[in-house]
């Protein structure tokens, strides 16, 4: 069983439209999948429980609840953990004890970068990160790949002791689709074949591990 925790310290980064795609994607190759969705708000159930009649359904777990992980069907193979929006990793701790990776989306914009850089150097610090046991990876999210600022702070990104495991462009797709239930891998059209490819670094990476 894999586990992994999509978190950040800065809210409105597109971690739930992460979390709900590495969900998809785990269930439509053909794991038994668990979504556990930590964040007040519970958009990622809502996403769930509109995918419910697929074949490729997810079940969604309340993570604000403490008894959340003896939830978890003993046959789940995959895990994937949306954490509350503004975490700590003091607040995180029970997810980063349990999780295999830990994935952390920046968008594009030096404010974004710059209330990130606490939280990295927090994560830096946990045992579990200080071991190996908890693999850390940074996602470039909602960028614009022709503008100088998405490109400068990809570079910025790349200074950073973790490494860069997804650049993910910019698409009102990710809105429509976490409405509909759905993920790109859902869908097989050439423009969607085309953002799917930004996904495959950050898969090899969580399939290596």
């Amino acid at each position: 069983m894999k586990t992994v925790l999509v978190a950040s310290s800065k809210g409105g980064v597109g971690k739930t439209t992460i979390a709900t795609h590495l969900a998809a994607q785990a269930a439509l190759d053909g794991h038994r999948t668990v979504l556990v969705d930590a964040d007040p708000q519970h958009s990622s159930t809502r996403w769930a429980e509109r995918r419910a009649e697929l074949d490729s359904a997810v079940l969604p777990l309340d993570g604000t609840r403490r008894n959340w992980a003896k939830q978890i069907p003993d046959d789940t193979q995959r895990i994937v953990i949306d954490a509350p929006a503004g975490s700590t990793v003091e607040t995180l701790e029970t997810f980063f004890e349990e999780a295999d990776a830990l994935v952390v989306p920046v968008l594009p914009s030096t404010l974004d970068i710059d209330a990130t850089v606490g939280f990295l150097n927090a994560v830096a610090k946990h045992p579990r990160v200080r071991r190996g046991q908890l693999r850390v990876g940074l996602i470039g999210n909602r960028l614009k790949p022709w503008t100088n600022a998405s490109q400068q702070a990809v570079e910025l990104l790349k200074q950073w002791p973790y490494p860069v495991v997804a650049e993910l462009r910019d698409s009102q797709a990710y809105v429509m689709l976490v409405g509909l239930g759905r993920s790109l891998f859902d869908y097989h059209s050439q423009q969607v074949r085309e953002h799917q490819e930004d996904w495959a670094p950050l898969l090899k990476w969580l399939k290596k591990g």
